[in-house]
């Protein structure tokens, strides 16, 4: 959907107006800049990132898009402060959760939501590339307990 003064929303719904001094920032897929980041466990493919934060200009929140390789695992970890949350794009998420580890499937366009303290590891134990946005608020770190590779699960 396209905001466009005195247009109309989605699905024939009522016309909106917005106020065209309101800013905003767009982060197309298309011109992301992918960084290799270090496997979460030994002997795994890296995994691609791609900031969010800075190209959306987010100022309330923290946020990459993640592209996870068949067979791929990003480290345990609880964040200290961060309620984190995760948006499938396409393939499936397979997400441990808690102490001791609760798996999770979700597929795509699920979502799934951290609180803060929670022990977690994203997978993608699929078939295919798994992709996710991942954000977190409020935008601070300070910082994460890191935990053990469970292994298979």
């Amino acid at each position: 959907m396209r905001l466009v003064a005195g247009g109309w929303g989605r699905c024939g719904e009522r016309p909106f107006s917005y106020d065209p001094g309101v800013g905003y920032q767009i982060a197309d897929s298309s011109k992301l800049e992918w960084e290799e980041r270090p496997p979460g466990a030994e002997g795994q493919k890296p995994r691609l990132a791609a900031d969010v934060t800075t190209t959306a200009g987010l100022q309330q929140s923290r946020g990459r898009v993640w592209r996870y390789p068949v067979g791929t695992r990003g480290r345990r970890h609880a964040d200290k402060a961060q309620e984190e949350v995760f948006v499938v794009i396409s393939g499936a998420l397979t997400m441990l959760l808690g102490d001791p580890p609760e798996r999770v499937d979700v597929g795509p366009q699920s979502v799934v939501a951290v609180q803060p303290n929670t022990p977690l590891q994203v997978r993608n134990e699929g078939s295919e590339e798994l992709v996710l946005y991942i954000y977190g608020a409020p935008p601070e770190q300070e910082g994460a307990d890191f935990f053990d590779d469970p292994g298979d699960f």
